[in-house]
């Protein structure tokens, strides 16, 4: 239990750390990132019994859940001592908020200490969202991109997102990377993303999906010897994302789901004002998978109401 603490207030990491009894190289695992997202946390628990020690090759740090504080407080997105969402707060800062200090800590105990890294997320309060991985890539870090790549397919979803960052220049250390696993691509280590799980309700077949994922991960990346020949999982690929907003405050209506293919010009949803009259239509602008889309009723201006993906 690691103590993070401020003048105004603190909270505490809980993480685990398996040491294998041969040496190796180190994974990260960070897991409640976003403490609303129950699916990969209460995986997280089940790994502590899953990963054996001592057929272990190289050391795993799995953060069990690294927004604690959101997590106690049924918070989604922020944390509710300091309102600020973890995923957009990375590198962090050493004297900074509560959450700035959780990401310090993360940035500089963590991910500075792995060769590899993995977050897991899944679809938060309000988000109907499919499950899939989704690694980082940019054309001037061409073997962390393959690498992540690589990783990303071997988890064993059947759709993988690549986070292109070629328009955010990484490299640059001025740009900060905000996402957890931007700030360990940023590094130069492959980096990639676990969503599973949706409206921060809790399945049994997706907490199961993102437990099995990481063992297939660990044997990939030969931390676990291969007991079995590998099995080639089929999976589609998408490159882009189409994001589409709320143009004003009120209730929203959808009338797709997450998993949906749609075509260009579809009916979405809807936005009402508090009296039940429509301000806002919501329509495809292009055909593709619906990632992600808010099922509950409110809605902030701005907010994103749906994720499109373009698959090849």
């Amino acid at each position: 239990m690691i103590p993070i603490a401020t003048n105004q207030d603190s909270t505490l990491i809980p993480i685990t750390i398996f040491n294998g009894s041969k040496n190796g190289k180190t994974l990260g695992i960070t897991a409640g990132v976003h403490g609303y997202e129950y699916t990969p946390i209460l995986a997280a628990q089940r790994l502590i019994k899953v990963i054996d020690p001592q057929k272990l090759q190289g050391v795993v740090i799995l953060v069990q859940i690294a927004g604690l504080e959101s997590f106690l407080g049924r918070s989604p997105y922020v944390s509710p001592v300091d309102k600020k969402n973890l995923n957009r707060s990375f590198p962090g800062n050493s004297n900074g908020t509560n959450t700035e200090k959780v990401a310090n800590f993360i940035s500089e105990q963590i991910i500075a200490k792995s060769n590899y890294f993995l977050d897991m997320h899944s679809g938060d309060a309000p988000e109907d969202l499919i499950s899939y991985a989704a690694y980082y890539s940019n054309s001037k870090m061409p073997e962390s991109s393959s690498t992540g790549k690589e990783m990303a397919i071997a988890l064993g979803f059947d759709y993988i997102v690549n986070f292109d960052t070629d328009k955010k220049d990484y490299i640059k250390k001025s740009e900060k990377s905000l996402y957890c696993t931007a700030e360990a691509f940023k590094r130069g280590i492959p980096s990639i993303d676990i969503e599973c799980g949706r409206l921060g309700i809790i399945e049994e077949d997706k907490i199961n999906k993102v437990e099995q994922s990481v063992s297939n991960l660990l044997h990939h990346l030969h931390f676990l010897p291969d007991t079995k020949k590998a099995v080639t999982h089929s999976h589609t690929m998408i490159t882009n994302r189409i994001y589409l907003s709320a143009k004003f405050d009120g209730i929203f209506y959808p009338t797709k789901k997450a998993g949906d293919f749609v075509k260009k010009g579809m009916k979405l949803g809807h936005i009402t004002d508090y009296f039940g009259e429509t301000i806002q239509s919501i329509y495809a602008p292009e055909e593709g998978l619906i990632l992600m889309i808010i099922n509950t009723p409110p809605i902030n201006k701005d907010e994103d109401l749906v994720v499109i993906g373009k698959t090849e």
